[in-house]
C-alpha cells in the first residue's frame, strides 16, 4: 500500500478530505496497491495528453460541471500515488551482507548442529523462504491473530509458564490469588496443601524481598505485641510534655479545629471499620488525625500494635506533611522516630512499631503486589480522596474488597466537604464526621464586580470565526460541555438584564466583550493587581492560571510595567517547568513594605500552602487532559474550574487574616460550574492501570473497573485491552503474557517498559534508561522567563544534529554526569549554561538505578549498574538506540513530507489516524528542514490548539522493518515493495525483502525466548545464535543506511532519485498554511 494523504489533488479535494476526522484511515487506504487501475481509460488518455486536445494538467474540454470536479479528484489521487511511489526509500544491502545473511538463515533453519543450537527447538524449514516460528506453536512474538487451535495451545502454555515464574514472584502473590481471584488458578492446587512449609517459604521470601527492595522495607515487618516497647513508647510520649519545643507546638495544635474533635475522632475510629473525615481547608485533618490514632494507642499501652500509613496524592505533600508532623512531635523526620515518609526512590522511615508513615498512593499499590492483605498495617488513612486521581480511585476498590479479609484493619477516608457523602455511600453508608475550617472570612468578587471597580475596557476584539468563540471550541468539545455552553448562551440576555440595576452600562458592555473571548484577559489581571496594590492593605497576591503560556505572558506584562520593576515587588512564577531553586522563594515571607506576587497553576490549590497570601485572583480556568476514545487521542484544554476548585482557591486567601478572592467569571457562569472535575479514571488512557489489575491478580479488568466509584466507559476499557493485546502484553483471553508480566512490574507505562526491556536485550542499556526515565518523569530542561529562544538554541546544540529529542536528553544527561565528576562548581555551571535542572537530573539518575535493579532481579542484565560495560556494548551506536526507541514506541509513527510553501518553509508531518499534525514547538525537530529519512517515532500525541507530537525522533527504514509491525511483501504497479503494517512502504527487490522478513522472524523468535526466560546476551560468544542474529541486524541498521543529511535526498539515499521527483508536491500540498 502506498500512503496517500487528503481527499483530492487540488485545493477542493484536500479541504473535502480534511474535514472528515472519522475518515482519516480511508485517506490512507485510498492509496492502495491498485494504483490508478480503477480509473477509466478515457481519464488515463486525458491524463497523458491524448484525450481531446487539453493540456496534461487540465480536464478535457468536453467535460462540464461536476465531471470536471471528479476529473480533478481522480487526477490528484493518481498524482499522489505516483509521487508516493517515487518518494519511497529503497531497502537494499550490499552483496557481501546479502550472502552472509542468507548463509546465517540457512544454518539456523536447516537445524544443523552448531554452537547456537543449544536449547533451540528443532523446526522444519521451507526451502523457498527462511521463515522461522517463534515458538512450537508457530506464532511469532509480534504476529497478528492466531488460528483458534493455536490460540488454545498458547493459552494453555501461558498458564503453565506463569507457574514457572520465579518462586519468589509466585509466593509473594499467593494470598492475592486466593483472596481476590479464586476463579483464576494461577498455581497448582497441590501447592496449597502443606501450609506450614508454605508459611516458612513465605517468610524467607519476605526477607529476601525486604533486602532487595527498599520500597518494601516498612511493609514487610513482623508485628507482634511487645510489652516492653509499649512501656517505652508511653514513657517517651509522657516525657515530651516537659519538652519546650513540644509544648510550643502543642499550643498551636490546640488551636486547630480538628484538635477540638480529638476525643470524638478517636472514639469513632476505634468503634468503626471505616470512617469518612470531611474537613475544610486548614482544619488540620492531614497532620492531626494520624497523631490522634498513634497517641491513643500509646496511652492505652498498646503502641507496638499501631502502624498508621497515610497516603498523599503528590510527592511534595508526603514529604512536607511528614516533616510538619515530626516537628510537632519535637523530632526529626524518619531516623527511627515516630513519623516518616516514603515516596518513589526516596524514604526516611520511622520506627518499625508505634509509628506513622506518609507515602504516595503508588507506594501502596506497589506493596499490594508483595502483600495483598497489607498484613502489617493497622490503620490505612487515604487523604485528599476528593481529588479523584486514578490511583486513589483504584485503591478505593481494592480497600473495599480488602475489608472482607481483614477484620482488624481500620480505614479512614479524608475528603474535602463537597462530596463526602458519596464516599460514605460507597462504603455502605459508613459514619461521617465533619471538621470546620480554620480560615478567616474571605470576601468574593465576580467578574462584573472586578470590571466595575477597575473600570477596565478590553482592547481585544476577537476576530475569529463564530464557531470558535465558544470556550469549548465547538467540534472538539464533549457533548455535556456543549449542552452547558448552549444553556449559558440562551440564559445570557436575561442575566444581562438583571445586572442593569446594579452595574453601569459600560460594565455590562465590557462584560459582553470579555465573554466572547475564550482566553483569560491578562491585561485585566494586571489592572486588578494595580487596583489591589493602590487601594488595599499589605499581603501577598496569588494568581491562578491554567498553564505555562499564561504564567509566562503575565510575568512579561508585569515586569514590563515601571510600577512592578521596583524592589517593592517580588514576582514568583510557580510551575513544574520552572527551576526548583526559584520556587523555594514562594514560602518565604518578604520584609515589610515588599509585596509578593505568586503566579501559579492549580498546584497551589492543595499541594502547597503559602501562609502570607491575602488576595487570590482566580483565573477561572484549569488545564485538563481528556482521552478521546473515538479518535484514540488525548486532548488538553483549559476548561472552567469546578466549584470544588473555586472553593479551594478561595480558601487560600484566608489563612492568616480576612482575605479577598477575585473570580474571573461572571455570576451566570458561576451558577453553571460543575460540582467537581471529572474523575481521572474517566478521562485518561487505561493501559497501565489494566496491567496493574492483572499483576495484582484482581480478576477480569472490566469486572474490576465496574466496581469503581465512577466506572470508566466500556469503550475506554475495551480500547485499553486491545492496545495491550497489540503490544503483546495480554493474550486474547486477557491473561498476562511473559512480556506483559515484565511490563506490569516496571513502574512505567507499557510502551516505556518495552523500551527498557529492549535496551537491556540489545546492549544499549544506559542511554535507553535515560530516555525511559525522562519519558516517565519529565525532561530535565526548564524554561527561564525571557530566555526561551536561548534555551531552544542550547537544546538544539545538545541534540548534535541527531534529529531526536530522546538523544538530546541522553546527551544532556551524559554532559551532566561528566560535569558532576569534575566537581560541584562545574555541575552548577553546566546546568546553568544549558538551562537544566540538577534536581530533575538527579531524579532521573535515581530512577535509572531503580530500573537497572529491577532488570537484574528479573535476569535481563547481570549488574545493577546502568553503566555496566556488559550491558552497554552497543551504547555508542546512535542508530541502534533509535531502533530501540522504535521497538518501544511503535506504532506511534508519523510521516514527514517536504513543504514548498514560501510562507512556511520546512516539512509537513502526518499520522495514519489524524492526517496533518504538528511537531511541538519545544522539540528540536520543530523547525528542522533537513531530515535524512521520512519517518518519525514519537512518545505522545496531544490535541491542544492543534494536534502536537511530543518527544520525537527521526528513524530509518531498517529500524521500522525490524522493530515495527508485520511485514508484507507485494508488488505495487510493477514496483517491488516491502511494507510495515501495510502503510509504511519501501521499495525493495523481492529477494532482499524476503531476507529482511526472515531475519525479522528470527529476531522475534529470539526476543520471545529472551522475554520468557530472561538472560543477558553473551556478546563475547559471536558463534551463539543470539549474538549472530542480533549482530547481523545491528550491522544492517548501522552500515546499510547512509543518509545524505538533507530532505533533498529525502529517504532515497540508496539509489539515484528519479528526475523531477519533487514536482508532485506542488499545488496539492502547498496551499495548506493554516
Amino acid at each position: 500500500m502506498s500512503s496517500g494523504y487528503g481527499g483530492g489533488g487540488g485545493r477542493r479535494g484536500r479541504r473535502g478530505g480534511r474535514g472528515n476526522r472519522d475518515g482519516s484511515r480511508e485517506r490512507w487506504d485510498r492509496g492502495g496497491g491498485g494504483g490508478s487501475r480503477g480509473h477509466s481509460s478515457d481519464f488515463d488518455q486525458d491524463r497523458d495528453g491524448g484525450g481531446r486536445g487539453g493540456p496534461r494538467d487540465r480536464p478535457p474540454p468536453h467535460l462540464k460541471g461536476r465531471e470536471i470536479g471528479l476529473w480533478y479528484a481522480r487526477y490528484g489521487a493518481v498524482r499522489r500515488k505516483q509521487a508516493d511511489r517515487r518518494s519511497r526509500a529503497v531497502v537494499q544491502m550490499d552483496e557481501a551482507r546479502e550472502q552472509h545473511i542468507t548463509k546465517l538463515l540457512n544454518s539456523v533453519q536447516n537445524d544443523q548442529p552448531g554452537p547456537w543450537r543449544d536449547g533451540w527447538d528443532a523446526r522444519v524449514s521451507t526451502s523457498d523462504s527462511w521463515q522461522t516460528s517463534a515458538s512450537s506453536s508457530g506464532h511469532c512474538y509480534f504476529d497478528g491473530d492466531l488460528s483458534e487451535e493455536e490460540k488454545q495451545k498458547i493459552e494453555f502454555k501461558s498458564e503453565e509458564e506463569e507457574e514457572e515464574v520465579t518462586p519468589g514472584q509466585k509466593k509473594a502473590t499467593h494470598k492475592s490469588q486466593r483472596y481476590f481471584s479464586p476463579a483464576v488458578k494461577d498455581e497448582p492446587p497441590e501447592a496449597w496443601d502443606d501450609e506450614e512449609q508454605q508459611q516458612q517459604e513465605e517468610e524467607e521470601e519476605k526477607e529476601k524481598l525486604r533486602r532487595e527492595d527498599k520500597d518494601l522495607e516498612f511493609l514487610l515487618q513482623e508485628v507482634a505485641r511487645d510489652r516492653s516497647l509499649d512501656d517505652c513508647l508511653k514513657r517517651d510520649l509522657q516525657s515530651k510534655e516537659s519538652d519546650p519545643k513540644y509544648r510550643e507546638m502543642l499550643k498551636f495544635r490546640e488551636k486547630l479545629p480538628s484538635y477540638g474533635k480529638k476525643e470524638e475522632l478517636v472514639q469513632l475510629i476505634n468503634s468503626n471499620r471505616v470512617l469518612v473525615v470531611s474537613g475544610e481547608t486548614g482544619c488540620g485533618k492531614t497532620t492531626q488525625v494520624t497523631q490522634f490514632i498513634l497517641d491513643d494507642y500509646i496511652n492505652r499501652g498498646v503502641g507496638s500494635m499501631c502502624r498508621v500509613v497515610c497516603t498523599q496524592p503528590r510527592r511534595i505533600s508526603a514529604i512536607s506533611v511528614a516533616e510538619r508532623v515530626a516537628a510537632e512531635r519535637a523530632e526529626s523526620v524518619g531516623n527511627g522516630n515516630s513519623c516518616g515518609y516514603q515516596i518513589r526512590l526516596q524514604s526516611r522511615l520511622p520506627r518499625r512499631q508505634g509509628s506513622v508513615l506518609y507515602c504516595t498512593t503508588g507506594i501502596i499499590l506497589q506493596w499490594l503486589r508483595s502483600d495483598p492483605l497489607l498484613s502489617s498495617i493497622s490503620h490505612l488513612v487515604l487523604d485528599e480522596i476528593h481529588e479523584r486521581n486514578l490511583q486513589s480511585d483504584v485503591l478505593l476498590i481494592i480497600v473495599k474488597n480488602l475489608l472482607n479479609f481483614r477484620d482488624d484493619l481500620k480505614i479512614v477516608l479524608m475528603s474535602a466537604t463537597l462530596n463526602a457523602e458519596k464516599f460514605s455511600k460507597y462504603f455502605d453508608n459508613c459514619q461521617i464526621i465533619h471538621i470546620p475550617g480554620l480560615t478567616f472570612p474571605v470576601k468574593e468578587f465576580l467578574l462584573e464586580d472586578i470590571v466595575e471597580m477597575t473600570r477596565y475596557r478590553s482592547k481585544n476584539r476577537d476576530s475569529r470565526p463564530s464557531w470558535k468563540k465558544g470556550f469549548w471550541q465547538g467540534r472538539h468539545s464533549r457533548p455535556e460541555k456543549e449542552e452547558k455552553e448552549a444553556e449559558y448562551k440562551e440564559s445570557w440576555p436575561s442575566y444581562a438584564r438583571t445586572l442593569q440595576d446594579r452595574y453601569s452600562d459600560n460594565t455590562i458592555e465590557a462584560l459582553e466583550m470579555l465573554d466572547n473571548d475564550e482566553k483569560i484577559d491578562l491585561e485585566l489581571i494586571v489592572a486588578l493587581i494595580r487596583h489591589i496594590v493602590l487601594n488595599e492593605e499589605e499581603g501577598a497576591i496569588l494568581i491562578f492560571l491554567p498553564g505555562w503560556a499564561e504564567i509566562s505572558s503575565l510575568n512579561d506584562l508585569l515586569t514590563a510595567q515601571k510600577m512592578f520593576q521596583s524592589d517593592r515587588f517580588v514576582i514568583i512564577p510557580l510551575h513544574s517547568l520552572m527551576p526548583t531553586v526559584n520556587q523555594t522563594q514562594v514560602f518565604k515571607k518578604p520584609p515589610p513594605g515588599i509585596r509578593k506576587i505568586v503566579i501559579a497553576t492549580n498546584i497551589a490549590e492543595t499541594s502547597i500552602t503559602i501562609d502570607d497570601v491575602v488576595y487570590v485572583i482566580d483565573g477561572g480556568k484549569i488545564k485538563e487532559t481528556h482521552f478521546d476514545t473515538n479518535n484514540n487521542i488525548s486532548t488538553m484544554t483549559a476548561e472552567w474550574v469546578s466549584l470544588a476548585n473555586a472553593k479551594q482557591r478561595k480558601g487560600r486567601a484566608g489563612r492568616v487574616c480576612p482575605g479577598q478572592c477575585y473570580h474571573l467569571y461572571n455570576g451566570l457562569r458561576a451558577s453553571l460550574l460543575d460540582a467537581y472535575q471529572l474523575p481521572e479514571i474517566m478521562r485518561t488512557p487505561l493501559e497501565e492501570l489494566c496491567l496493574q489489575i492483572k499483576i495484582l491478580k484482581l480478576g477480569s479488568i472490566a469486572q474490576f473497573l465496574e466496581k469503581a466509584l465512577d466506572p470508566p466507559t466500556e469503550k475506554a476499557v475495551n480500547l485499553a485491552i486491545k492496545n495491550l493485546i497489540d503490544l503483546n502484553a495480554l493474550d486474547r483471553s486477557e491473561n498476562l503474557t511473559a512480556l506483559g508480566f515484565h511490563l506490569a512490574r516496571l513502574p512505567v507505562e507499557p510502551h516505556i517498559g518495552k523500551l527498557i526491556l529492549f535496551g537491556a536485550l540489545l546492549g544499549c542499556l544506559d542511554p535507553v534508561l535515560t530516555i525511559a526515565a525522562s519519558l516517565s518523569f519529565k525532561d530535565p530542561f526548564f524554561i527561564p522567563l525571557g530566555k526561551e529562544k536561548m534555551a531552544d538554541m542550547r537544546r538544539k546544540t545538545l541534540s548534535r544534529n541527531s534529529k531526536s529529542d530522546h538523544l538530546t536528553i541522553v546527551n544532556a544527561f551524559q554532559g551532566w554526569v561528566e560535569a558532576k565528576q569534575r566537581g560541584a562548581r562545574y555541575e552548577r555551571e553546566y546546568c546553568w549554561d544549558n538551562f537544566l535542572s540538577a534536581n530533575t537530573l538527579q531524579m532521573l539518575h535515581n530512577m535509572k538505578g531503580q530500573f537497572a535493579e529491577h532488570l537484574m532481579r528479573t535476569g535481563f542484565v547481570s549488574s545493577r549498574d546502568p553503566k555496566d560495560p556488559k550491558s552497554n556494548v552497543n551504547s555508542d551506536n546512535e542508530k541502534l538506540i533509535k531502533a530501540v526507541i522504535v521497538a518501544g514506541l511503535y506504532p506511534k509513527v508519523a510521516m514527514i513530507r517536504p513543504s514548498n510553501s514560501k510562507k512556511r518553509p520546512g516539512v509537513k508531518v502526518y499520522t495514519q489516524a489524524d492526517g496533518k499534525v504538528c511537531i511541538h514547538p519545544k522539540s528540536v525537530n520543530a523547525e528542522e528542514t533537513q531530515f535524512n529519512y521520512t519517518w518519525l517515532i514519537y512518545h505522545l500525541k496531544m490535541r491542544t490548539s492543534s494536534i502536537f507530537l511530543y518527544d520525537c525522533t527521526e528513524v530509518s527504514p531498517f529500524s521500522l522493518l525490524f522493530f515495527g509491525g508485520d511485514i508484507t511483501i507485494q508488488k505495487d504497479e510493477g514496483q517491488e515493495t516491502i511494507s510495515v503494517d501495510q502503510w509504511i512502504v519501501f521499495r525493495s527487490p523481492a529477494r532482499i525483502a524476503h531476507l529482511v522478513k526472515s531475519l525479522k522472524k528470527e529476531l522475534d523468535s529470539l526476543l520471545e525466548e529472551k522475554v520468557r526466560n530472561p538472560a543477558p546476551v553473551n556478546w563475547e560468544n559471536r558463534q551463539s545464535k543470539d549474538c549472530a542474529v542480533i549482530t547481523a541486524i545491528i550491522d544492517l541498521i548501522t552500515t546499510q543506511e547512509k543518509p545524505t543529511g538533507s530532505t533533498k535526498g529525502y529517504d532515497r539515499t540508496w539509489t539515484p532519485a528519479p528526475r523531477g521527483q519533487h514536482g508532485h508536491f506542488k499545488d496539492d500540498d502547498d496551499d495548506d498554511d493554516d
